[in-house]
């Protein structure tokens, strides 16, 4: 996260604005969480946020559709934030990629697990939005997950010209990697609250770490099996 105050350099009025704003944002995460972006309610935002609708309005003008993609973009900025500082800036040679990528997913569950009723309801809203026959929604994840692309690509890419990972598009692998995050979120979203699930690398940060870096590092394959596999190659040659 940056050290610099967001306040910094603002106005006593626009500091009170944004101090308003980000506390109907609050209420906006708190009822949605609770009730779903459906049952949600803008008389139910403003009461919990303290302030009466029509302030709601000043603030929102596109009322609780507004305040929804608001939400979204504080949800993107922290992610972009996580991921540039777990795996996408500099990092000394004592860092390899691989254990900046398990940083990484470790982070990414933690900051679900704190999230995740209101995570639970962003995900259904971002297919629904994302998929809608409206082409400024699907842009809007569109224009997200090519920012989250292109904070991953450089690091990518020092750590092929390193020899750390085989040469491959960098956009791609990128891809590939905040699909799988992303997806193991979602297997761990969607599975049943009262399900005893202590044994479940999805029950706990560490673990899914260690089992994501691992596919992802080392594949499938046996190493043993690479070996003979190779082995034989050269004789049949």
């Amino acid at each position: 996260m940056s050290s610099t105050p967001p306040h910094e350099g603002l106005s006593r009025r626009e500091r009170e604005r944004l101090r308003r704003r980000q506390a109907m944002l609050r209420a906006a995460q708190s009822v949605f969480a609770e009730k779903g972006f459906a049952r949600a309610t803008l008389d139910e935002i403003a009461e919990r946020a303290e302030f009466g609708k029509g302030t709601l309005y000043n603030y929102f003008e596109g009322g609780k559709e507004d305040l929804l993609f608001a939400v979204f973009d504080d949800l993107y900025d922290d992610v972009h934030v996580m991921l540039r500082e777990a795996i996408a800036e500099p990092a000394p040679r004592q860092h390899p990629l691989r254990e900046r990528f398990r940083t990484l997913v470790v982070e990414a569950f933690s900051f679900f697990l704190e999230r995740e009723d209101l995570f639970m309801v962003l995900m259904k809203e971002s297919y629904r939005l994302g998929f809608s026959e409206n082409p400024e929604h699907a842009a809007y994840f569109q224009r997200q997950q090519e920012r989250m692309v292109t904070a991953l690509a450089p690091a990518l890419e020092a750590a092929m010209e390193r020899g750390e990972i085989q040469d491959l598009p960098a956009k791609g692998v990128a891809h590939m990697i905040l699909e799988n995050i992303n997806g193991m979120l979602v297997h761990r979203a969607m599975m049943d609250r009262h399900e005893e699930c202590a044994e479940s690398i999805l029950h706990d940060p560490e673990h899914a770490a260690d089992f994501l870096t691992t596919i992802l590092f080392d594949g499938l394959v046996h190493p043993s099996s690479a070996a003979a596999s190779s082995t034989l190659s050269v004789h049949e040659s």
